[in-house]
């Protein structure tokens, strides 16, 4: 008798077990719910031989013949700059920035406006401190392009996620603005 019981105790635990939500299938169901949003804009002011004063990015490398001044033609393929840029809250150039957005972006496609980035959102503001890591491509034709967020530091510790940028506005090849609007789906 004492063995059938314990068999009937661990068949109902073992049902209870298999029917109970885990803390697995509940990761599961909120997979695609953001734990944290933030939406920040970074402005970029690329050096062009005449504006050293207010530049925040340069060209530090270009195909052969070139002028690291200008871009080079034909979609820009070869040029890698590098960039400091002001991020603000709001797409004013002149607003108070909240930290910087510092990296590197090249271009890496012959036959469209392409470009690999890899920076860090820098900030330190009131409402946040630390940093957030960015690496993927950045279709520049397309209206929005999705980055992913692959760690970061501070208030941000070990967050990832996908960065949604969209080209705010530009003035020729000297200044854009990118919108970017982060979604983190791992927060600790």
């Amino acid at each position: 008798m004492k063995a059938r019981s314990y068999l009937t105790l661990i068949f109902i635990l073992t049902i209870l077990l298999l029917s109970s939500p885990s803390s697995h299938a509940k990761k599961k169901n909120n997979k695609h719910k953001p734990c944290k949003q933030l939406v920040l804009f970074f402005h970029d002011i690329i050096y062009n031989g005449h504006n050293k004063a207010n530049a925040t990015s340069t060209i530090v490398a270009s195909p052969e013949g070139s002028n690291r001044t200008i871009l080079a033609g034909e979609f820009h393929f070869g040029n890698v700059a590098v960039f400091d840029d002001p991020i603000t809250v709001d797409n004013d150039l002149h607003s108070p920035p909240v930290g910087r957005a510092q990296g590197m972006y090249f271009y890496d496609t012959k036959n469209t406006y392409t470009a690999w980035l890899g920076f860090s959102f820098s900030l330190n503001s009131t409402e946040y401190q630390g940093s957030i890591n960015f690496v993927g491509a950045d279709p520049l034709m397309n209206r929005t392009r999705d980055i992913s967020i692959v760690g970061g530091t501070g208030d941000f510790f070990m967050h990832r996620g996908v960065a949604t940028v969209m080209t705010d506005a530009y003035e020729g090849e000297v200044y854009f603005r990118l919108r970017v609007d982060m979604k983190f789906y791992e927060c600790w």
